[in-house]
């Protein structure tokens, strides 16, 4: 300490008015950003889930020469992940409702290392049977992992940063799917697509261990993180740094008259019990819309490259490149998504989700007998990613603004549950449709979804669930 510090230390001592040393070291003590460092494990754990299920499109045409399987099979296979993983949402989040942060953080870690397992197993089989069984077990390993991410980010985020947070945890999403054409075709030549799963299985492991030793469920009792994060995120701030606090998550920052009524905007009540989560409108309207979105994004992942091998014939390098075009879209539309979310538009979550949805429809349209063109094909799989991962982030974030941090893992379970098994039911359609019509069909297919989800949107409310001053909570 310093001949000035030491002065001022006195001074306090003396001061009848001042807070105790110990009091004035604490409120101004520099926090630590350790919820980053956190946010960086969700970001790579996510990416490295969502590329063990985003692998198999690209195995897929492989797979159904060697074992001869028709495009409805390929589509049930590729399904039942998604039936398994919303499966176990709703069990999954009353699960975290009721056990202990510690226990919940342990269990984190053993999914994600089932997710790796399973991943390995697939490059295993022998038989289409074993196939649907490997799938149906990678679904209920990553299942849990989705709401484990969002009830840390819920525990670990003050409210004005949980937008920008889920952002990036949904970009991580589509970061998996953008590296698995290229190392997928990398790893094909080099010795075939069964090695495709062992490759993917590796970094899971490593990155369950890490979080073991560096993440608990939330900011309390964590050795990394100090008190003044943790007031941070708490929003316990001294009564110094509390006069410039942001406002609290659904608080507007400006008034946007116009945008609020189209928006339906409207001040709520917190979601406190599981009766009130698993009865309210606005769940299970953007659950249904979440569904359709899912479901778009499940083709693209699943569907599109053997749209790009066997009807535009393109070979395998660039089939690679177009397949990877959405997802280099959706990554920066789901962090831009986020961010205007929570700087621009106040916490408002509704109208990114909204944009999604109808610049989805467009690009749909745009798809419908595209020429043969690498460059079109490249732009427009791109703006398509960008539209549909624009909004994503919201789904996630919506029910943050309406749930307690106590029911946010149950709502978001009905979210993340009617949304998966609603995203399952695509690829299994796209399945029927090809076996019955053409890819035209396919896309419009998605246009009507997508027109689904916008309507829907249309229907719930946006929250504002901050008390002014002399309100009641």
């Amino acid at each position: 300490m310093n001949h000035a510090d030491a002065a001022d230390t006195v001074a306090s001592q003396s001061s009848a008015a001042s807070p105790p040393p110990a009091e004035a070291f604490r409120q101004h003590e520099k926090r630590t950003g350790y919820r980053w460092v956190v946010m960086g494990l969700i970001f790579c754990i996510w990416a490295v889930a969502c590329a063990d299920r985003a692998n198999f499109g690209i195995a897929l045409p492989y797979m159904k020469k060697e074992y001869g399987i028709s495009n409805t099979e390929a589509g049930l296979i590729v399904s039942l992940f998604s039936f398994a993983y919303g499966f176990v949402q709703i069990p999954v989040g009353l699960m975290y409702k009721r056990l202990s942060e510690k226990t919940t953080g342990f269990l984190f870690s053993v999914f994600m290392l089932l997710t790796s397992l399973f991943t390995g197993l697939m490059g295993t089989t022998s038989s289409v049977l074993l196939l649907q069984a490997y799938r149906v077990g990678l679904g209920l390993s990553e299942g849990p992992l989705g709401i484990g991410c969002t009830n840390v980010i819920n525990r670990w985020f003050p409210p004005e940063e949980k937008g920008t947070a889920t952002g990036l945890w949904i970009a991580a999403s589509k970061l998996g799917p953008l590296i698995v054409p290229t190392v997928c075709i990398i790893v094909i030549e080099l010795w075939g697509w069964r090695e495709i799963f062992y490759v993917f299985a590796v970094p899971g492991v490593f990155l369950a261990i890490l979080w073991m030793f560096l993440v608990t469920n939330s900011p309390t009792g964590n050795r990394f993180c100090n008190d003044a994060e943790r007031r941070y995120i708490s929003q316990e701030l001294p009564p110094s740094a509390a006069a410039g606090a942001r406002p609290q998550a659904g608080a507007q920052v400006s008034a946007m008259p116009w945008l609020d009524a189209i928006n339906r905007t409207r001040r709520v009540p917190r979601l406190e019990t599981l009766r009130q989560v698993f009865t309210s409108w606005n769940i299970i309207g953007v659950a249904i819309g979440y569904g359709c979105m899912i479901g778009i994004s499940n083709i693209f992942m699943s569907w599109i490259p053997t749209y790009l091998v066997t009807v535009k014939g393109f070979a395998s390098v660039k089939m690679g490149f177009l397949a990877s075009a959405p997802f280099i879209g959706a990554v920066a539309g789901n962090m831009l998504g986020g961010i205007i979310s929570d700087r621009l538009l106040g916490g408002r979550r509704k109208p990114m989700m909204m944009l999604g949805a109808l610049g989805t429809v467009v690009m749909m349209l745009l798809l419908i007998e595209a020429p043969d063109s690498v460059l079109y094909l490249g732009i427009t799989l791109m703006a398509s990613g960008l539209m549909l991962g624009i909004g994503f982030a919201g789904y996630s974030a919506y029910p943050m603004g309406l749930a307690t941090k106590s029911t946010y893992p149950t709502a978001f379970g009905i979210v993340n549950s009617l949304g998966q098994i609603g995203g399952a039911c695509a690829p299994l359609a796209v399945g029927l449709l090809l076996d019955s019509y053409s890819w035209t069909s396919v896309f419009l297919y998605m246009v009507g979804t997508a027109l689904l989800c916008l309507a829907l949107l249309l229907s719930v409310v946006e929250p504002i669930t901050v008390t002014k001053p002399g309100e009641q909570a």
